[in-house]
This record gives structure tokens, C-alpha cells and sequence, in this order.
């Protein structure tokens, strides 16, 4: 009943649409923007996962819509599942490291927080990837320079988004702010190393049980 009543409740679906249209005033005025995204609650973890889910939605897009100029695709070694998790696992790893790091660089910001105000910043990619998926299907090959520039306009809008988002989520000034985005880097850099062993350890272990099972049922038979 709750799920039904929150479905159809008129306020809270109002209270989503202002939310996800404030990423707009976030990537122009990004120090009051993500100031008050979270210190005057002006964002929702709604709007925040719609943003990644779009940012997924227009990294699929762009596969299969951009010029073959631009972006040459070999279908026959594409994954999906991988294309999704190219975004999506680096993102969630950044917003683990950011979170450990920050705690000790006593940052006021919680798990939540730094995961909307990353949301928040990568709207710039959305929208200005979707102008150039059509673009690159015009311009030629020599006017490619422009579709270059402004598709690394908006990884650069992004980058310097995420900067603003740390330092007022955190309450930290620049160079502590970039200080912590290198250790956070770092920390990635762990986290995926100890995934990995993670992984390895119980690979190596799921075969090892398992050729102890396959050599008892062949003493067996």
C-alpha cells in the first residue's frame, strides 16, 4: 500500500521533478548548488539515480547512435553488461574511496551526500552527449574537431563539478579538496585490488573443493 500511495501522491512527485531539474542550477552555480543539494536537502536520491541511470541510458545511446566516423563499434565483441559496468562500477568504488577518505579528512559529508552531489555533477555529460550523438550523424570528417572538443568540454565540466561537490559537501577548501581526491583515487586503486584478490580467493577455492568432490566420486565409481 505504501509503494501505491507514494506512486500516486501528487507532492512527492512534485518534490522529484524540482529536485532533478535543480542539477540544472547545480552545473551553473555549482558552489550554491551543491551547498544547498545537500545542507538544505534541495536534491533526492530519486533525482540523483535517475541522473546515473540516463548517464548509462546515453553511454548505450551513444554506442549504437554515433557516427561510425566518430565512434567505430565492432558489434561482434560488444557487451552490454560491461558497457554498464565500465560507468557504473568505477562510480560506486569513487563514492566507497571518497567516503573512507573523507572520513578521516574530517568531511561533514555522508555516504548519501557524496553519492547525489557525483550524480549531480555528471548531468553536463547527458546533456551535452545527446546534442552530439545527432551532430557527429552531419558534420563531416574535417569538422570533427568541434564534436572532439565538445565531447571533452563535457568530461572537463564534470571533472570540475565533482571538485565543487567535494568541497561544499565536505566543507573543505581547494586544496584539500584536491588532496582528498587524490587519496580517494588511491583508495579506488585498494578497493579494486582487494576485489580482485576477493575474487581470486574464492575462485581458487571453489576449484579446489571441487576437485576434491570430482576425485572422491571417481575413487567412488
Amino acid at each position: 500500500m505504501k509503494i501505491k500511495e507514494r506512486l500516486t501522491n501528487k507532492d512527492a512527485w512534485i518534490r522529484y521533478r524540482d529536485s532533478l531539474r535543480y542539477a540544472l542550477h547545480c552545473i551553473v552555480r555549482p558552489f550554491d548548488g551543491f551547498w544547498d543539494l545537500t545542507h538544505e536537502k534541495r536534491g533526492s536520491m530519486a533525482a540523483a539515480n535517475t541522473i546515473v541511470i540516463l548517464v548509462l541510458l546515453t553511454n548505450l545511446i551513444k554506442l549504437g547512435a554515433t557516427s561510425f566516423v566518430f565512434n567505430p563499434v565492432n558489434w561482434d565483441k560488444v557487451n552490454l553488461i560491461l558497457e554498464i559496468a565500465t560507468f557504473l562500477v568505477p562510480f560506486i568504488v569513487y563514492v566507497v574511496a571518497n567516503w573512507c577518505l573523507t572520513t578521516l579528512f574530517d568531511g561533514k559529508g555522508t555516504l548519501k551526500d557524496i553519492w547525489m552531489g557525483t550524480a549531480y555533477a555528471m548531468t553536463p555529460y547527458v546533456i551535452i552527449q545527446l546534442i552530439l550523438i545527432p551532430m557527429s550523424n552531419v558534420v563531416t570528417e574535417e569538422e570533427g574537431a568541434f564534436y572532439t572538443v565538445f565531447s571533452n568540454f563535457s568530461m572537463i565540466w564534470c571533472g570540475l563539478l565533482i571538485i565543487a561537490s567535494v568541497m561544499m559537501i565536505h566543507d573543505f577548501m581547494l586544496g584539500k579538496a584536491f588532496l582528498s581526491l587524490i587519496f580517494s583515487a588511491v583508495g579506488m586503486l585498494i578497493i579494486v585490488f582487494l576485489l580482485v584478490l576477493f575474487f581470486s580467493l574464492i575462485s581458487d577455492g571453489f576449484s579446489y573443493f571441487y576437485s576434491i568432490y570430482k576425485e572422491t566420486i571417481f575413487r567412488m565409481y
